[in-house]
């Protein structure tokens, strides 16, 4: 078991040691999105699961940490989070955690302190939570995002929110149902693979792949009904 550090301020540290024995949890809080960046940090060298799960346990165990007076998303994540260390799935000793923090005026960026207050409440105060941020905001020996990995981060972030514009545009109307979800695969493997071998990572490529992307989902074939829109 790796040993536990922690900084001046009392925290504790993800260490060069745990980046060899643990795996990192990431909560689903925007599949597209996240699920590249699962597979970027895989290809850094880390070993990652993003959650899938939906069921009423995660509601259960947010209510259980979270004040009920905090946004509805946070208790969602937080649970998520906590379930999955629970779940019996992993070995609770040898996982860490893994959140988005901005360092803006919005709340999200106090899911971090509300988690490691949470885990603390659950008698789980050994698993190390990491901040995935572009601010400087908390550094962990073993977790450092390299210049490489924050340009493939960035250009993941807008590929990804143009897919899950177009999939949201295409979805509802979708002869084969899926059909959608899979196109929006396809576009994340191809992307990927890019990245790999350094392509989809200048202005003029990215104009490119986007066209790539609209052509996929022009593609799928959608009925022609009206649907309400809901704003």
């Amino acid at each position: 078991m790796a040993k536990l550090v922690y900084d001046e301020t009392g925290r504790l540290l993800f260490t060069k040691e745990m980046k060899e024995e643990y795996t990192l949890l990431m909560p689903q809080m925007l599949p597209v999105h996240f699920s590249m960046m699962q597979k970027l940090l895989q290809n850094a060298g880390y070993k990652v699961d993003m959650l899938t799960t939906n069921h009423r346990g995660i509601v259960d165990e947010g209510l259980k940490y979270v004040h009920n007076d905090t946004c509805y998303p946070a208790l969602l994540v937080i649970g998520q989070l906590i379930d999955a260390v629970k779940s019996g799935k992993y070995d609770p000793h040898k996982v860490a955690l893994v959140i988005t923090q901005t360092g803006g005026g919005c709340r999200a960026s106090n899911y971090i302190h509300m988690l490691r207050k949470a885990l603390e409440k659950a008698g789980l105060g050994f698993v190390p939570v990491i901040s995935v941020n572009l601010s400087g905001l908390e550094h962990n020996p073993g977790f450092k995002l390299t210049l490489g990995f924050i340009r493939k981060a960035i250009f993941a972030v807008m590929y990804g929110d143009l897919i899950m514009n177009v999939g949201n545009q295409v979805r509802p109307y979708e002869v084969t149902p899926g059909e959608t979800d899979r196109v929006a695969a396809q576009c994340v493997d191809f992307l990927l693979e890019d990245m790999a071998q350094g392509k989809g990572l200048s202005y003029k490529s990215m104009v490119k792949n986007f066209d790539r992307i609209i052509d996929r989902f022009k593609a799928v074939p959608v009925s022609g009904e009206q649907k309400v829109r809901v704003g």
